[in-house]
């Protein structure tokens, strides 16, 4: 059984996933100590040997769900442009993470997971499957259409910004 102190290394990933969720840096922190209480009141469940954070991301992912379904299908909250937009320290990466965040934000719940485990998170295939409680191939499949989407919303993005320059 891992020490409660083990948790601790994970909360900035953890974070920032609860925060691409949720898009709301106050919802996401609570979503983050949500899964660290019930990580610590199932810290018997986990599996010695298995992938602690894999399995802090499988009661996270859970934890959204029910949290969705209990909203009874309705959005958890609005994207924050303003708080939640990276800033790498210029204005052209910030515009740039600021459509790939607008992009991600239109993706479906279901794509949006997978393209956040699979391409931030850098789960495999397999782990993000467990996480998310689907087989391999419906992470594939949702991954190739969510990478599919981006480029559509960030290639529409560049189109409209040249015509507006134009």
């Amino acid at each position: 059984m891992p020490h409660p102190t083990e948790l601790i290394q994970h909360i900035p990933r953890l974070r920032r996933y609860a925060r691409a969720l949720v898009r709301d840096a106050a919802r996401a922190d609570d979503l983050v100590q949500d899964t660290l209480e019930r990580a610590l009141a199932k810290l018997e469940l986990w599996r010695p040997g298995g992938d602690l954070r894999a399995w802090l991301f499988t009661l996270m992912h859970n934890l959204f769900v029910n949290q969705l379904r209990s909203a009874h299908g309705h959005t958890l909250c609005e994207l924050d442009e303003a708080n939640d937009v990276p800033v790498s320290g210029g204005q052209t990466e910030a515009l740039v993470a600021r459509d790939i965040q607008a992009a991600l934000a239109r993706l479906p719940d279901e794509q949006r997971e997978v393209m956040l485990l699979v391409g931030l998170e850098q789960f495999a295939y397999a782990d993000a499957a467990r996480i998310l409680g689907v087989p391999q191939g419906t992470v594939m499949s949702r991954l190739s259409r969510a990478r599919e989407r981006m480029r559509q919303l960030l290639e529409g993005n560049q189109v409209k910004k040249l015509q507006a320059v134009k």
